[in-house]
């Protein structure tokens, strides 16, 4: 059974629950056009302070998920899952709650806000007070009487079901808690403003600060210097610690307090390890004691909007496969400069990570967008901070790093050959991914297919795949107009499968074939010469417009990772949930194989069936519907 009053009240509105914010915005409207002026309409001021609270943890959830300056820094190396994320997704139902009841005052009470002084210093000094004597007090007392029994399971164990602490664990508890809290938010405000000394500043400042520290002791990062403590010793009774509230979390029966540790003292559940683990965790924050990873993945920004779609920028919508939406056009000039600012000062770093039957697999990003790998003066550069990254995870121990999508641009540094000849004595494995690419291509071509039409053969990719279908007795149209490039290709074939290669020049060409294999960037306009039926298979980054409504189009190559994968909560690019790049997938295989050779440069078809094998010996799955589940 449900608790009552756990529920919220709109919890089934799902994102029409901001519909009730519309007679505050209408009121605000109504105003500005019948008087002209938005001076002292309480219903502004409560949207200003909506705003800004969301905005304050946006910008803590932006601090928590840059991994690149927090990672010494966090208490709990486990990553926030998909899971977690759902639990959290409406963290804001607070603000909405408390806006309603702001609401309700205002209208019973019209001279809360209005007439009120900017500042009032004795203001200041009796909402301090309130806090202080009852806020504190009575938070302590109703947290501790949540921890019990039937309170506990039907209330409290929701908030206590995050496994890792974020700035939006603290706002995601139900609705009963949260009108508790509400009550010990407002008692320090209305109670000022009924002495008489009720202020703007404090209307609006209360409430952030509030916001600030329930997101500090969330944050699962600790922040406050030892040096504070030490030099001033009896702030660790004033201001709690995001180490002192995540015992709280492990240890339920100790650290109830509110921000001050004062009250956890007087009614002896401070937990004794409170400053000793703060100390130590602060001490080791500066230094490089980084829990080392097993495997990098070496990825790279797709385009300018794609960029919005990091953990660190808005962790739900990383969450979901990326998609172009219409809000993120707002967010656009400021990822410009961002792009602007990586291009001249940035290096690899550090965007997500997940574990994998106990071993840290680790995403780094290349700080270079699609387009930049295409300019001629570029090339250097990229080349140089792919060059970094891998010997930044030699120097670490790393065991595999997977070269993503450009990275491994045949043109760019021939497949990563020209990082492994350079350096011949690398203890870190290079790998291109591009064998399993290709045995997942080919494993979503349906075994009755007799011919293909085939784009990008030349490429090492597009060779592979040639050459294995053509063992498989598949006639391939290789779209190609030097013929000095076919006739390598097909002399690489045994005698007896040459002739299953036929050069083409032209799309027309192919206007009776149905399966298409894309492995270069074809337009609408030659789309349009496949015939009705035709299915699109491709690795071509990006992806191909689906312009043809009356054919299909298959995702680039990809692989479900195992499920026993832990703390994965962000999608790789448009892939779904739990799913990575065939490239990704293949350095995945590498590194749980144990194989200790570089897999650079051209494919090795013999591999192809191999590779797959091990991926599924491994857990990983195909995720085409065309994609047959055996092994070819």
């Amino acid at each position: 059974m449900v608790g009552p009053l756990s529920a919220w009240p709109w919890e089934n509105l799902g994102i029409y629950k901001y519909l009730l914010y519309g007679p505050l915005l209408g009121k605000v409207l109504y105003t500005r056009t019948q008087e002209g002026s938005f001076k002292d309409d309480w219903c502004l001021h409560i949207l200003i302070i909506c705003i800004a609270r969301a905005v304050l943890h946006q910008l803590w959830n932006s601090f928590v998920n840059m991994l690149f300056l927090t990672r010494t820094r966090r208490i709990s190396r486990r990553g926030y899952d998909f899971k977690q994320i759902d639990k959290e997704w409406d963290w804001d139902n607070f603000i909405l709650l408390q806006a309603l009841i702001a609401s309700i005052s205002c209208y019973i009470y019209p001279p809360f806000i209005e007439n009120v002084p900017l500042w009032n210093t004795k203001g200041f000094i009796t909402i301090l007070t309130l806090h202080v004597g009852i806020s504190e007090p009575l938070y302590y007392w109703v947290h501790r009487c949540f921890h019990k029994g039937y309170l506990f399971t039907q209330y409290h164990s929701t908030h206590h079901s995050s496994p890792v602490l974020h700035p939006y664990t603290g706002a995601n508890a139900t609705f009963l808690e949260h009108l508790a809290l509400s009550t010990v938010i407002g008692i320090p405000i209305i109670g000022s403003h009924m002495m008489g000394y009720g202020s703007r500043s404090m209307i609006y400042g209360y409430p952030l600060v509030f916001d600030f520290l329930r997101c500090l002791g969330h944050s699962n990062v600790e922040v406050v210097p030892l040096q504070l403590f030490e030099t001033l010793p009896f702030l660790r009774y004033l201001l709690y610690t995001p180490t002192y509230h995540s015992l709280h979390h492990t240890d339920m029966g100790t650290n109830f307090c509110l921000f001050m540790p004062l009250f956890d003292a007087i009614w002896k559940t401070r937990n004794n390890k409170s400053w000793e683990l703060h100390k130590k965790l602060s001490s080791d924050a500066g230094k490089d004691r980084r829990t080392i990873p097993d495997f990098v993945f070496l990825a790279h920004v797709v385009d300018v909007s794609s960029s919005m779609h990091a953990p660190f920028v808005i962790r739900s919508f990383a969450s979901l496969p990326y998609q172009m939406r219409l809000f993120l056009l707002v967010g656009w000039p400021s990822a410009f400069i961002v792009m602007l600012m990586m291009w001249v000062w940035s290096k690899a770093f550090l965007v997500s990570f997940y574990n994998l039957r106990g071993r840290l697999h680790e995403t780094w990003s290349v700080p270079r967008f699609g387009f930049q790998y295409f300019l001629p003066f570029a090339k250097e550069g990229i080349n140089k901070h792919i060059e970094q990254a891998i010997l930044r995870a030699d120097r670490l121990g790393v065991k595999v790093i997977s070269l993503a999508a450009l990275n491994k641009n045949e043109a760019l540094n021939g497949g990563g050959t020209l990082f492994v000849n350079k350096h011949p004595n690398l203890r870190v494995r290079v790998v291109h991914g591009n064998t399993l690419t290709a045995a997942v291509i080919l494993n979503e071509i349906p075994e009755d297919v007799k011919e293909v039409f085939l784009t990008g053969a030349t490429s090492k990719l597009g060779r592979a795949i040639a050459l294995y279908l053509s063992q498989r007795r598949v006639r391939v149209l290789m779209l190609t107009s030097s013929t000095e490039r076919f006739e390598k290709i097909q002399k690489e074939a045994p005698l007896e499968y040459q002739s299953y290669f036929v050069q083409v020049t032209k799309y027309q060409a192919a206007r009776s074939c149905k399966t298409w294999i894309v492995g270069k960037w074809i337009t609408p306009r030659e789309q349009s010469w496949a015939p009705t039926g035709t299915h699109f298979h491709q690795f071509v980054v990006p992806p191909i417009f689906s312009f043809r409504r009356d054919c299909t189009y298959g995702d680039l190559a990809a692989m479900r990772l195992p499920d026993d994968v832990q703390g994965l909560g962000n999608c790789e690019y448009t892939m779904d949930r739990g799913v990575v790049h065939a490239c990704h997938a293949g350095g995945v295989v590498h590194l749980l194989e144990g194989w200790t050779h570089h897999e650079v440069g051209a494919l090795d078809v013999d591999r192809i069936d191999v590779v797959w094998n091990a991926a599924l010996k491994h857990g990983l799955k195909p995720v085409s519907n065309s994609t047959k589940q055996n092994s070819m």
